[in-house]
């Protein structure tokens, strides 16, 4: 029995069991022994859940090592706002899910997924190549990019035409909606108002009413650009010249091509 006592003592000791105070409270070398084979028996999942999670700090480096060799977002120099001030670029990590419980690995590799780009709500894989099972998962990084763009110098309300004085220069997140930050006051003034913004909020670009450039029936001038070419062209509207919304166009040749409009009966197609 002293035999299988003192192997029950080690088997406790390597998994953080002291036999010490155990027997010290009268417990007997049989229920000892059986305790250490029920703590035994449990043990490999303990140490693996450990490894796991002693990971994390891990997986975190590799994540931010890869966004340091990534582009980040540049103002493109033209619009006077990103003129005046460069964009300043901050990445935020996030964390992985505590529920998540992930299978120790000795190969992990982090990527960006296709299609992700450095702006706003984004994420990195990470994928284990070698280990005992193969798990995928991604961590959530913000990119905040700050930058000039206008925000409400009062409360506007939404149904009112905006005005000039309504509006001031202020370095807000330009990555923080889907929109886009409106940057020039010529893209907005005289444009009204489909929800309300307090002062101080960025004025997006869903913000306001989209204009219509032209009617349904009304002749418009028709710009096609290419890999090293343009090609100006007349034609007839189909369908309203609407802000973001492509313009079916009918060329005076018969052919109909659907196009962007960009000014008053202004219509581009880029192929």
């Amino acid at each position: 029995m002293k035999t299988s006592i003192d192997h029950s003592g080690r088997l406790c000791q390597d998994i953080g069991l002291a036999p010490a105070q155990f027997l010290m409270a009268g417990l007997s070398s049989v229920l000892w022994a059986g305790l250490c084979t029920v703590a035994a028996t449990f043990a490999p999942a303990a140490r693996a859940q450990t490894v796991a999670m002693a990971d994390t700090g891990g997986l975190q480096s590799q994540v931010s090592s890869l966004l340091k060799q990534q582009a980040l977002p540049q103002g493109s120099g033209n619009d006077a706002a990103s003129q005046k001030k460069p964009w300043r670029v901050e990445v935020v990590l996030g964390q992985l899910d505590p529920r998540l419980k992930l299978a120790p690995c000795d190969k992990v590799r982090a990527y960006m997924p296709n299609g992700v780009q450095m702006w706003g709500k984004t994420r990195v894989g990470l994928r284990c190549e070698q280990g005992p099972v193969h798990w995928n998962v991604f961590w959530p990084v913000t990119v905040k990019v700050w930058g000039q763009a206008l925000v409400a110098a009062v409360p506007l309300r939404p149904g009112n035409p905006v005005n000039e004085n309504d509006l001031r220069l202020a370095e807000v997140d330009l990555a923080e909606k889907t929109s886009p930050a409106v940057m020039r006051l010529a893209d907005i003034v005289g444009r009204t108002l489909l929800r309300g913004i307090e002062p101080g909020q960025s004025v997006r670009q869903d913000d306001v009413k989209a204009r219509r450039w032209f009617a349904a029936g009304d002749p418009v001038r028709l710009t096609v650009r290419g890999d090293g070419f343009q090609i100006a062209a007349e034609g007839t509207a189909l369908t309203p010249g609407d802000e973001g919304q492509c313009a079916r166009v009918r060329t005076d040749n018969g052919r109909v091509v659907c196009g962007h409009p960009v000014g008053d009966r202004l219509v581009e197609l880029s192929l």
